[in-house]
């Protein structure tokens, strides 16, 4: 995990960058796919979405994982592997929000671009909590109601989602949960990080399947 800024409102300003990814993508491709498309409809660095040409490999510090993005006008398209030679390539921490382990290496300023791109600002612990509830409502097996304790610098703060009878709670740091909710951060990595949760081993399993739909938008 790491800290980052956390965007209280979304922003006006949207990019109209289209980000593709290929067909029956690896959760890196999807996790990479998904944070761009994130960065897009927030109006993140919006100059360098549209406007940043070059091929970028981004490879994980920890695992052989590798994806390739490469950045036309007005467009982006994100595939497994690194099968060209890139003009730039870049070493991140996949459990850190892709923060950079070392600096980029060939065309150190595109590589800085990707590294930007690939680091929006969070939502809101509660707006995020909202949508994340939306796209797990459906999975079977998933509680009645996410009952949310954020802490954060104004005190502990209470959310509920959802109206019935089986609950889940989860409490943390409003940044981590921010992140969780939104798919930035891994949620049981989060676990070691200082989120906790309270809910049948059958509910955890659930709320994980919850957690990487969200994460890697499938």
């Amino acid at each position: 995990m790491t800290d980052s800024t956390t965007m209280d409102t979304p922003r006006v300003r949207q990019s109209e960058t289209r980000v593709v990814v290929e067909d029956d993508a690896s959760p890196l491709v999807r996790l990479i796919g998904r944070t761009l498309r994130d960065a897009a409809l927030c109006g993140h660095v919006p100059e360098v979405l549209a406007r940043t040409t070059g091929v970028v490999a981004v490879r994980s510090h920890d695992t052989p994982q590798a994806a390739t993005i490469s950045f036309r006008e007005g467009a982006i398209e994100v595939e497994s592997g690194v099968l060209v030679e890139p003009d730039a390539t870049v070493v991140v921490d996949l459990n850190a929000r892709f923060s950079a382990v070392e600096g980029p290496e060939g065309d150190s300023g595109l590589g800085a671009n990707a590294l930007m791109a690939l680091t929006p600002p969070l939502p809101h612990w509660r707006a995020a909590g909202q949508r994340f509830w939306e796209v797990a409502r459906g999975i079977r097996g998933i509680p009645d109601v996410l009952v949310v304790d954020a802490h954060g610098p104004d005190g502990a703060e209470r959310a509920r989602f959802g109206v019935g009878e089986s609950e889940y709670l989860i409490v943390g740091p409003a940044d981590l949960l921010a992140g969780v909710f939104s798919g930035a951060d891994d949620f049981l990595a989060s676990l070691a990080a200082g989120v906790q949760v309270k809910g049948s081993l059958s509910q955890l399993s659930v709320m994980t399947a919850a957690s990487w739909k969200v994460r890697f938008d499938v």
